[in-house]
């Protein structure tokens, strides 16, 4: 067996393992003259032996590694932009735009837009589509701020300060919902400041979230446009990353898409229905779209904000929703929130005070010591974890969970603060998470 054999297996058992990178600084170097395929082949084995470690407990993450596009490698031969908007063809021809119209069809459904006046495009991720939405707002609102809970994402305050917008940061109610009470207090106050002023009220751009970061809750989207239409005429983006196909399939149905009172929408393409690239949907409502003269040169119109875009993208989500079927995808919404739940049963029986809120997939509870937390791969937020049950992850990935917290909690020398008796780092929390699981076999 030659050594280079030796090394490449080394470092996927290591990496499958949860050991430190094999690959360092210098194995990546690019050096004047061409380097070997065999050296180049070795580093990109060895790096999808780490990948296949990193991904072996990751718990903690919104991104579904429950799909398999090994089939689509062919595709990786072939030069996909797809340039300017989807439904409109461009000049050069190397693109995949009929399966993007055919995603965005399904997409626009989804969230009950009109068919005939609902525009988007397969963005490059969640960040992107946020941009968009908001850009799309701006355009129609030019002096009106960003309203934005304490618990939406950050990319939110960059895309704000990209775009140049002021920024409102509205309180959120105890399950972490922006309140809607208080929005309407701020609208208010600033119409009534700008009255006082001698000018027009400036109007509101709300940013919603379906599927907050932490804790996965969902703003009322309908409720949010009403508060805030006490400042003028509102402008409302819905930030859907994790939530929208979420918030689509469960019951009762939360109130965050075109007929709820959004006017642009984004949801990510890889958390929930996972791709091994990722990548976003953003929709809006086309009449709020700009007059934008076709591009002469690549022969398209373009009202995206990337020109060129990934064409690849949208033929792994057209893969895996043909995969799935729509029916196939309610059933996975409801098969992991039904290990949400069991989350929160077996993270309860354990005393790790777990929190978990109406069709969330996601359970916060009390943050374990750090090797926990870098082994499983949790976020982590102040004195509490996240758990979010993603398609891969399972009742034995819970279980196995719950083993390590309770042997962490009884051996670490850390203190953990508890704020009542009857959470103690004992053998009675492990044998409360043995019994819990051996009556709810996986």
């Amino acid at each position: 067996m030659s050594g280079s054999t030796v090394r490449v297996r080394s470092a996927v058992r290591n990496a499958v393992q949860g050991e430190e990178s094999m690959l360092s600084q210098r194995d990546l170097t690019i050096g004047e003259r061409p380097s070997p395929a065999a050296e180049t082949g070795l580093v990109l084995r060895t790096l999808s032996g780490e990948l296949l470690g990193a991904a072996e407990r990751l718990v903690g993450f919104p991104g579904n590694l429950a799909f398999d596009d090994a089939d689509c490698g062919h595709l990786l031969s072939h030069f996909i932009n797809n340039v300017g908007d989807p439904d409109s063809d461009d000049a050069a021809g190397t693109h995949t735009k009929r399966f993007e119209r055919a995603v965005l069809a399904w997409f626009t459904g989804l969230a009950q837009g009109d068919p005939d006046g609902t525009y988007g495009y397969v963005t490059g991720g969640g960040t992107e589509g946020v941009i968009f939405g908001l850009y799309v707002g701006r355009r129609r609102l030019p002096h009106a701020p960003v309203y934005t809970s304490e618990a939406a994402h950050y990319s939110v305050r960059k895309a704000a300060d990209l775009l140049r917008m002021g920024l409102v940061t509205v309180p959120t109610r105890q399950d972490g919902t922006m309140d809607p009470e208080a929005l309407g207090v701020l609208c208010r106050a600033r119409r009534d400041g700008d009255a006082a002023g001698e000018t027009a009220a400036r109007g509101a751009v709300v940013l919603a979230t379906a599927g907050t970061t932490m804790g996965g809750v969902f703003d009322d989207v309908t409720a949010l446009r009403a508060a805030a239409s006490a400042a003028g005429e509102v402008h409302v983006h819905c930030d859907a990353a994790l939530g929208g196909i979420v918030a689509a399939f469960s019951t009762p149905r939360p109130a965050w898409d075109f007929r709820d009172g959004a006017d642009t929408i984004s949801v990510s393409g890889h958390k929930f229905l996972g791709s091994p690239v990722p990548s976003g949907i953003v929709l809006a409502r086309r009449e709020m779209l700009p007059e934008l003269p076709v591009g002469e040169y690549v022969g398209a119109d373009d009202h995206t904000l990337a020109c060129s875009r990934n064409g690849l993208a949208p033929v792994l989500l057209w893969k895996r929703l043909r995969e799935l079927g729509t029916a196939g995808l309610r059933d996975l919404v409801h098969r992991c929130q039904a290990t949400a739940a069991y989350a929160y049963e077996a993270l309860a029986a354990a005393g790790a005070r777990p929190q978990r809120w109406r069709h969330a997939l996601a359970v916060t509870f009390d943050r374990p010591p750090r090797r926990v937390c870098a082994r499983w791969r949790l976020t982590v937020e102040g004195d509490r974890a996240q758990l979010i049950a993603m398609p891969h992850v399972t009742r034995r990935h819970v279980d196995e969970l719950v083993d390590e917290l309770c042997a962490a909690w009884q051996s670490d020398d850390e203190e953990r603060a508890l704020p009542a008796a009857g959470h103690g780092c004992g053998e009675g929390r492990t044998q409360d998470a043995r019994r819990h699981r051996s009556v709810r076999p996986w």
